[in-house]
């Protein structure tokens, strides 16, 4: 893990007791994952603890949703597609799944994939927020 982490990201550890950083990035609960760019923005956030594993993948579906956030939508989707054949069990798994239907929507212009990623969350996650977030791409026509 520790690996993979140094090579996709620069990992910085905070102290609570540091509170103007606290404040500065609204923490208010620890462990707190953040991925910013090299200007300060944020792309994602994830809070609670996660095994080494599930790191991993939540850690990828971050690089996924800043590769989609910065328009680097084949980079994107390929990152998303790795989540889902990679750990297909874990929660990051439903997250990329969502986010793979929006780097092809993007991409494309094309509603139907998003309507592909309700029936494959819909069948895959049926409790997951992200088949509830998806759910009004069910409204898109095959």
């Amino acid at each position: 893990m520790a690996k993979f982490l140094s090579l996709n990201f620069v990992p910085v550890q905070l102290q609570s007791s540091n509170t103007a950083m606290m404040q500065k990035f609204s923490v208010s609960w620890t462990p707190t994952l953040i991925v910013l760019d090299a200007d300060g923005r944020e792309h994602y956030r994830a809070v609670g603890f996660f095994t080494p594993e599930d790191m991993i993948a939540t850690f990828m579906a971050a690089k996924g949703r800043w590769a989609l956030d910065t328009d680097q939508l084949a980079d994107a989707r390929a990152l998303f597609e790795e989540v889902i054949s990679t750990y297909p069990d874990k929660d990051a798994a439903a997250e990329a799944l969502f986010f793979l239907g929006v780097a092809k929507y993007k991409m494309s212009h094309d509603p139907k994939p998003l309507r592909e990623t309700y029936d494959q969350l819909k069948a895959r996650f049926p409790q997951s927020m992200w088949t509830k977030q998806a759910d009004h791409y069910r409204l898109i026509g095959k």
